[in-house]
């Protein structure tokens, strides 16, 4: 099954999967972001990230596999009368055309074998100072019931961001039990990464 078909099956439901307030991690890391500069958001799915972002002023560009997301997107981004540029591709065949002075992800399903060609594209196409933020599921959530791949190929843990990003300063790289309460898609305590990784 492609990553287009699962996405659209999980997204064809009514209603928000994963609510339609933004994840709190990104907007606790709101300082770290130039409004003067371009967002992105990767495999945003239905949109509470971008829309929320776009709602502060901020020009955001979402990427997601799933066109079915994406028209959820656009449909939360005119209800909350903001713009955001959408994209449908699948991350493995993005090719990165313009420079982000911010790029921000929430639980971005990659698996292992594909995330370090991911990596060296979101670090080719950070602005210098530019920040790289996201929180995602860690290999230890596989003992929790709150949402999340049961795959751990598709989980994550701390060394996966400290091997990469080469030219970039890791200013968090935190493993952490947390609470979600993300629409009926994540509830209920969890444990993940969170990472700010800033381009030198």
């Amino acid at each position: 099954m492609s990553q287009q078909e699962f996405w659209n099956q999980k997204f064809s439901r009514d209603g928000y999967l994963y609510g339609r307030k933004p994840n709190s991690f990104l907007v606790s890391c709101s300082s770290n972001f130039k409004k003067s500069q371009r967002f992105l958001c990767l495999g945003e799915g239905e949109g509470r990230n971008a829309v929320y972002f776009a709602s502060k002023g901020y020009e955001v560009v979402a990427l997601d596999a799933s066109d079915i997301g994406l028209k959820k997107l656009e449909a939360l981004a005119e209800e909350e009368e903001v713009y955001v540029k959408t994209r449908c591709v699948d991350l493995n065949e993005w090719e990165p055309s313009k420079k982000y002075g911010s790029i921000v992800t929430s639980y971005l399903h990659m698996y292992k074998n594909e995330r370090e060609a991911l990596f060296n594209k979101i670090e080719s196409c950070l602005k210098e100072g530019g920040f790289f933020v996201g929180e995602f599921f860690s290999t230890n959530q596989l003992n929790y019931q709150s949402g999340g791949p049961k795959d751990i190929d598709l989980l994550y843990t701390v060394d996966d961001f400290l091997n990469a990003f080469p030219n970039c300063t890791k200013h968090k790289v935190e493993e952490l039990e947390t609470n979600l309460e993300e629409g009926n898609g994540h509830q209920g305590k969890a444990y993940v990464i969170r990472v700010i990784i800033q381009k030198n």
